[in-house]
Parts: structure tokens; sequence; C-alpha cells
């Protein structure tokens, strides 16, 4: 965001202002130079004489100037990320009484973004005025130099009115280079930002083949899929899973066991290293992002929502602005028209940034409209029930079975109520398939499955309270 905002003032400013001086500068020097050698050749030179002195320093205070600014920059993105940060996590803040930790910790950032700004202003004051006293002495030694000559009789007082005439049109404007090279250097350091994040290199490169979302069967295909983190070891090795185009598969296992990143590998948000992904047989990364993206509705464990009416959030998906009744529709399906309806404005009211006037489970209400709207032909819910009651989600689980009909369903799971009536249930650990089936035979092999339904269901706290 500094780098967005704050880096691009930077260019504005001297775009704005400090490029015009310059070209000015240039064209003065350049147009009053050529008269001045036409006019009074004899002592144009002597005009010339400060200037090798102001533009050897000039570049000597570029590159000192250059590592200042750059580190300005660095420490005013710093700053900036840390506000933000803040900002959005107020609220923490706030429970865990760190106010003054906090506010510490801004001084310091706020401290050295001062402390390096100032050693770059330092710098950069000191810089025009010694291009005004060069400029003074050489203009006070051409005074001397040609009235001695004019007293001589070998300069002719003409001439030597012009010399003092040209040479302050000359040189003065050189007095106004400080400030210029001032704003080039604040811009040359947002300008490295600027095209070091431009030159950011895209990891997923988009596929060329086309894909009608309309003729999606649904089929996904994880085949010997292998990945890793950056920097961390595999999650998955070899990994094998097939989903039939219709099925509704319900996702479960530890935290950590990967199931969140089978939906980013699904969605391209990362690539295997290994193996490949498949939707209706077709390799992912063949595939048109916004093709392949179209055709999956995605429930989010982590629900954005933007600072709009509720009427806009659930229409979001679609890329248009779909009828009134199917607003409607959508949101009941996912159990969240009775709360709208209660609000003031119905699907009119404004629900601020990130949808911070309404609670948790409303928000999740609203991601889960938005999906369905969508209708794509696979429907994906990350822990979509997360943050709801148990009534609310009893109600979501019979939606789903209505929804789900005709389409592939992925549904990730802590609760194991959510997905108990999937048509395949996987179970996850350490990023290997462990076992899959239904609720009822997954119950009968007494594995890993059984384990976690016990814990969940307190059957395993009620065998250990017993009496022996």
């Amino acid at each position: 965001m500094a780098i967005l905002n704050d880096d691009i003032n930077q260019l504005e400013r001297f775009l704005d202002g400090g490029a015009n001086d310059l070209l000015q500068l240039f064209t003065s020097v350049l147009l009053i130079g050529a008269l001045f050698f036409y006019l009074a050749p004899e002592v144009a030179w002597m005009a010339m004489l400060p200037m090798p002195a102001v533009l050897w320093g000039s570049l000597r205070y570029q590159r000192w100037l250059a590592p200042r600014y750059a580190e300005v920059r660095e420490r005013a993105g710093q700053l900036g990320a840390q506000l933000a940060s803040n900002l959005e996590g107020i609220a923490t803040i706030k429970a865990f009484c760190a106010e003054q930790r906090e506010w510490e910790r801004i001084r310091r950032t706020s401290e050295a973004y001062r402390d390096s700004n100032r050693r770059a202003i330092r710098l950069s004051a000191a810089f025009t005025p010694l291009i005004r006293m060069v400029i003074v002495l050489g203009f006070t030694a051409m005074l001397v130099f040609g009235g001695l000559q004019v007293l001589e009789g070998s300069l002719a007082v003409g001439a030597y009115s012009v010399l003092v005439f040209m040479t302050q049109r000359l040189l003065w404007p050189l007095t106004r280079l400080g400030g210029m090279l001032d704003l080039y250097q604040r811009a040359m350091a947002s300008t490295t930002r600027v095209l070091d994040l431009l030159d950011t290199p895209v990891a997923i490169r988009d596929g060329r083949t086309r894909l009608a979302r309309g003729r999606v069967r649904g089929e996904v295909r994880f085949e010997g899929v292998r990945f890793a983190y950056p920097g961390r070891p595999p999650l998955f090795e070899d990994l094998t899973l097939q989903i039939a185009p219709g099925e509704m598969v319900g996702i479960v296992g530890a935290s950590g066991a990967g199931k969140t990143t089978l939906i980013k590998l699904l969605l391209r948000l990362y690539e295997p290293q290994a193996g490949r992904v498949l939707l209706d047989g077709r390799d992912v990364r063949e595939l048109r992002l916004e093709d392949l993206r179209a055709a999956i509705g995605l429930v989010a464990q982590e629900v954005f929502l933007f600072d709009g009416t509720i009427h806009e959030n659930i229409a979001y998906g679609t890329g248009g602005d779909p009828a009134p009744h199917e607003i409607e529709r959508a949101a009941q399906l996912a159990e969240a028209d009775g709360f709208i309806r209660e609000l003031p404005l119905g699907y009119r009211t404004r629900i601020g940034e990130r949808g911070v006037r309404l609670s948790v489970g409303q928000r999740q209400r609203l991601a889960i409209a938005r999906a369905l709207l969508k209708e794509p032909p696979v429907l994906v819910f990350d822990e979509a029930t997360s943050a709801v009651d148990n009534e609310t989600e009893a109600a979501i689980q019979r939606s789903l079975a209505r929804v789900a009909a005709g389409r592939t369903t992925i549904v990730i799971a802590h609760r194991l109520s959510t997905v108990r009536h999937a048509d395949r249930i996987v179970v996850l650990e350490r990023g290997q398939v462990r076992e899959q089936g239904t609720h009822a035979e997954l119950l009968a092999a007494g594995g890993l499955y059984a384990a976690l339904w016990r814990v969940q269901t307190g059957e395993a706290e009620s065998a250990l309270a017993a009496p022996r």
C-alpha cells in the first residue's frame, strides 16, 4: 500500500514540478549559452567556468543521496504497513490491553523513519548553499576579471554589460538545481520500489484452453500430487483422489492435514511440484484461469465482504446485476434471508468494511449465498459452518442437500456432523488419504474417523469418566 500510494505520490510530485523545472533549466542554459557565444564569444567561456564544478558536485550528491532516500522510502513502507496492521487488529489490541505496547512500536518505527529522513534532508539541504557559493564566486570572479579588462581597454563596455547580464541569466537558475535533485532522488527511490513491484514474477501462468461452464460435468481428480509450501517439508507426497461428477464428498482431518490446500490446488492458487490436478479429465494448468474459477463456487473459511450493500455482496460472484428474487432465493438457501429482513434497510443495508457490522455467522451465510447464486458446476465449502450455531448448521445442511443435487460438492469440515450425510467421506492425515467411505462405513471400521466422531460427540470423554 505504501508503494501504491506514497511512492506513486512521490513520482507525481516530481513529474508535476521537478521534471518541468529541469526541462526549463536545461532549455535556459542551452539557449542562453548559445546566444552568449554568439553575442560575446570572447567572454562567454568565463561564464562556463563554474558549470563543471556544479555538474561534478551534482553527480557526487546524487550518489550520496540515492541510498539515503532508498532507506527513507523503505522506512515509510514499514510505518505504513504497521499502521494498517494495527488498525485491522484494533479489537485484538484492545482486548489484550496492548495499546501502550503498540504505541511504543509505532513510536520506534516512526522515529526510525524520521531519522532516515533527517539524514537525507541534512545532506540535501547542504547542496543548494554550496551551489550558490560556487556560482557567486564565479560571478564575482567574472565581474572583477571583466572589469579589469574594461579598464585596460581590451574589453568593450558594451561586451562587459552583456557579460554581466548574460552570466546572471545563465548561472542563477542553477541555484534551483538542489531542490530539483532532491525531488529527483526521492522520485528515483520510489521508482525503484514501483518497478520492483511490477517486476514481481507471476507464479501462476494462465492456460489457453477455454472451458464452457455449461458443459462442465464436475469430475475432479488429484493424480500423484506432490506439494510443499516454500521453506516447509512436503505436505502431499503422491496424493491420489478422485471425485465423481455430481458426488458430494466430505473431507475431514486434523488441522494441518492439507484439506484447504487441496482446494487451493484445484483453484490454481498454488501449483503442485509434481503430479496433476484435473477437472473433467483436463489438467487445470491448461485451462484459462477465468473459466476454471468461474466453474467453481467457493465458500472460504475466512469470509471477505466488501463495503457495500448486502445485495451487492451476494451478487458479486455473478459479475452482473441479478434480479432481486434471485438474490433472495440464494439468501433463503443459505438461511440468511431471515436476519437480512430484520435489518433496517433489508437487502440495501450497508455492511461496512469487511462486513464489520455483521456477526461472523451472518458473514458466513452471506458468503454461502454468494456462492449459491453463482450456480457453479463444482461447489466447495471450506469450513463454511464453523461459525454458525447448531440450528443454523442443520438448516444449511438441508440447503446443501438441495443445492448439491446434480453438481459436484466438496465439503471441508472440522464438524463431522456437517458431512455425515455426504456420499463419501475422505479422511486426510499428514497429507495422505487414510480412510474413505460413508459415515456408517467409517464408524463401523473403527479407525481414525470413528475416533474423531467419538471425541466430537463426547463418547470418548464419557468412556474416560465412566467408573471402573
